[in-house]
């Protein structure tokens, strides 16, 4: 079975079905199979063993409420490439994120810091023409300015993705 199936977005729901996060779909299918949630909706992929193939979910509640502290995420190349919904930031493009890196706004060499107001997602191509400039600098303009990941920002993400997953939508309400 090809593998990116198992990193497939699954949304997670809290016992109360309200939605609270987006997993792959291998660690959704450990979360079921240990017990801690139940499949909601499942995809039309399987996974198979000797004795048994089971599908894999694409929508999963938690069987125990879990309450939500004010949500903060780490600050990770994956999450700020997810903030700016793998688009450079600069040039617009949006591509895998292979093809991305991060930018420091303020250059490291100048003082910038590594956090979620300094730190884009970028293609290799603007990297390069920034160089250790400001944007200003480089005669370039940020698409947006970069915030911290929030809570508006993940439901955001989690009604972009239940565009594409019909199997979604009746879960996304807000």
């Amino acid at each position: 079975m090809p593998s990116d199936r198992l990193q497939k977005p699954v949304l997670v729901l809290n016992a109360s079905y309200e939605p609270i996060n987006i997993c792959g779909a291998r660690r959704a299918l450990v979360l079921v199979l240990k017990g801690v949630a139940a499949a909601e909706e499942e995809s039309l992929h399987a996974v198979h063993s000797a004795r048994a193939s089971v599908r894999l979910p694409s929508v999963i509640r938690l069987l125990e409420y879990r309450r939500i502290p004010h949500q903060t995420r780490a600050l990770s190349r994956k999450n700020i490439l997810m903030r700016d919904r793998y688009t450079c930031q600069y040039c617009h493009r949006t591509m895998p994120s292979g093809e991305l890196t991060l930018d420091h706004v303020v250059p490291r060499s100048r003082s910038g810091e590594s956090n979620w107001e300094n730190l884009v997602a970028c293609c290799h191509p603007c990297n390069n023409r920034k160089g250790n400039r400001t944007p200003d600098e480089a005669g370039m303009k940020l698409a947006r300015q970069p915030r911290p990941f929030s809570l508006h920002t993940s439901r955001h993400l989690m009604r972009m993705l239940g565009k594409s997953d019909a199997q979604w939508r009746k879960y996304l309400f807000y």
